[in-house]
């Protein structure tokens, strides 16, 4: 049994805090369809979830992420 390390811990705090901010980015938009901050902030954690340093903090697939937060609304 292998126990979580502070690394792993740190890495899974940041991929959840982008998913909490896209969330909130993409309740922002809804609201408001002409919201470019809102839009901004979806278009970064889009690439963010596509780049390779999200590679190295998770095995979670980044489209496939995207694709399930989409589905949430």
């Amino acid at each position: 049994m292998s126990e979580i390390t502070p690394y792993e811990n740190l890495a899974n705090a940041i991929v959840l805090q982008a998913a909490k901010d896209y969330r909130a980015a993409r309740r922002k938009l809804k609201k408001k369809p002409g919201n470019t901050l809102a839009q901004a902030g979806i278009d970064s954690i889009e690439r963010f979830f596509c780049s390779g340093w999200y590679k190295c903090l998770t095995d979670v697939d980044g489209e496939m992420l995207i694709r399930k937060l989409r589905e949430e609304d």
